[in-house]
């Protein structure tokens, strides 16, 4: 009895001890810091979505992967106070259900928030190529995102928007 109480106590002590030894520490803002985000000229970005809008037969929702590649143009972008990108994206989604091809192409505005987290906005058009008869037709397209990076060369990447929300893993290039 002693010696379990004994024990009880002496891995409550240990844990108390190393709890005391680390820190919390917040994630550093960047935004105000022009420039201080990873340097890489593209952006490779394998995802899995989901389509729901635009080319979807009658607002039917459809899964779907595809891969997403930005062109990074202005490294300090439109506002030059604070620490943001610009880019050209482009890519390839293919929707399983009908087969339905989306090529996106779109201008993408990051904003580097903290050392872990960034956001971003993708307004552009896409071509769907429709096997099931519709046609290949124009859409609109508007994406907002964030990214959380694990590192400054990988992120995972979420996108929710018109036509498709998506989850990938970004590479810094």
């Amino acid at each position: 009895m002693v010696s379990s109480i004994f024990a009880g106590v002496l891995a409550a002590a240990a844990a108390t001890g190393l709890a005391g030894e680390s820190e919390a520490r917040a994630d550093e803002s960047i935004i105000k810091n022009p420039g201080d985000h990873p340097s890489y000229r593209f952006e490779a970005e394998p995802h899995g979505l989901i389509g729901f809008g635009g080319p979807f037969q009658a607002g039917h929702t459809d899964f779907g992967a595809g891969f997403r590649g930005t062109i990074v143009l202005v490294d300090n972008g439109f506002v030059k106070t604070i620490n943001n990108s610009v880019g050209i994206g482009f890519g390839g989604d293919v929707f399983f259900r009908h087969g339905t091809l989306f090529i996106p192409v779109v201008m993408q505005w990051n904003f580097w928030l903290s050392t872990h987290w960034s956001v971003f906005g993708e307004p552009g058009l896409g071509i769907a190529a429709n096997p099931w008869g519709n046609g290949d037709v124009v859409n609109p397209v508007f994406m907002l995102g964030g990214r959380y990076h694990f590192t400054d060369r990988i992120a995972l990447t979420m996108r929710v928007g018109y036509p498709s929300v998506s989850v990938g893993v970004s590479f810094f290039l």
